[in-house]
């Protein structure tokens, strides 16, 4: 059975209480409500809030347990938008556009509906593999780069004579001409 709940017009962009919304899809309920909890962010509050809500509706309106609840959908859509005029200089004036959000969350008793829980980090075999194939790649480029500076000290080390023999041309040349 599916219980809902829906806080309209929260005063916050939906782009931000996205955030928020998309870590509790397909947890636990009250997993989902532990985790609200530590988030830092001022749309975590207005998340748990409706959470609580929906929890409550399941409990008081359909009998259903809090701990056989799982979150099947968790969404921030668009609310109404208030729209304001703050003036700029030689008459005009630049528009201020308020966002508010609905947020909506639906509980699940079924554990069949429920989607998968969104994983945070990947496992962690996969970064090791990730670090010893970059540390091969960092030892290949310092490689290239010691090969590049050899040449380099040897073709400054060929054209440093060749310099040296144009100087002294160039010298007695000058000689020359004076006399």
């Amino acid at each position: 059975m599916e219980v809902k709940a829906i806080y309209k017009d929260f005063r916050m962009s939906p782009q931000k209480v996205r955030e928020v919304v998309r870590q509790i899809q397909g947890l636990p309920a009250v997993e989902a409500e532990a985790a609200l909890q530590f988030i830092p962010r001022k749309s975590a509050k207005a998340v748990a809030k409706t959470l609580k809500s929906a929890i409550a509706n399941a409990e008081n309106n359909n009998e259903l347990k809090r701990e056989d609840l799982i979150v099947k959908e968790a969404t921030a859509g668009k609310g109404h938008v208030m729209k304001r005029y703050r003036p700029r200089a030689r008459g005009s004036a630049s528009p201020i556009i308020k966002r508010s959000t609905n947020i909506r969350i639906v509980l699940t008793d079924d554990k069949d509906d429920a989607p998968a829980p969104v994983e945070a980090a990947a496992p962690a075999a996969e970064p090791e593999v990730a670090e010893a194939e970059e540390v091969e790649e960092v030892e290949e480029v310092e490689e290239v780069k010691d090969e590049a500076d050899d040449a380099e000290e040897e073709a400054a080390e060929e054209q440093a004579p060749a310099e040296e023999e144009a100087e002294e041309e160039s010298d007695t040349d000058e000689a020359e001409e004076k006399k």
